[in-house]
């Protein structure tokens, strides 16, 4: 991947607006998730700098399977936020996740794809990588609920 500045190829007001979500969520907070940028396709690409108190496996050493999980996660729900354009958050349907080998002590990178969107959901795929997009750590896939719902109401 190459050293880009953060958020490069995207207007300002998107990327301002993935910086905040990632800002409002606890464990993108958490984990120091971070916009990387925005690819040539407008597939939104997240970054998980390495940090060793990630690590799940100390005789490899490779990151935490959940850790993983939950990157790809965040990725797929701010990325479904951002391009949805809706003031409601998605909401996660489902998640199915394939790990493809270990993560090591590397920063980790994931694009999410929008597959379809629809009235109500949202099919999104996600491509977890460390240093080549086309040789994945895992691979994931998302349905998120767009709709409103009655929980919007309680969470305003």
């Amino acid at each position: 991947m190459s050293k880009k500045a953060a958020g490069e190829g995207v207007d300002v007001p998107t990327r301002d607006r993935i910086s905040s979500t990632l800002a409002a969520l606890p464990y993108a907070r958490h984990l120091g998730i971070r916009l990387a940028q925005v690819d040539g396709t407008g597939a939104v690409v997240f970054h998980l700098p390495f940090d060793a108190r990630l690590i799940g496996n100390v005789t490899l050493p490779a990151y935490h399977g959940g850790v993983v999980a939950t990157f790809m996660q965040v990725a797929a729900l701010t990325a479904t936020y951002v391009l949805h354009d809706e003031d409601r958050p998605p909401k996660l349907v489902d998640f199915s996740i394939d790990y493809l080998s270990s993560a090591g002590p590397l920063d980790l990178f994931a694009r999410c794809e929008m597959h379809r969107v629809g009235k109500r959901v949202a099919a999104v795929g996600i491509r977890c990588w460390q240093q080549d997009p086309d040789a994945p750590v895992a691979l994931g896939r998302v349905h998120v609920f767009v709709a409103p719902s009655r929980s919007d109401s309680v969470m305003m």
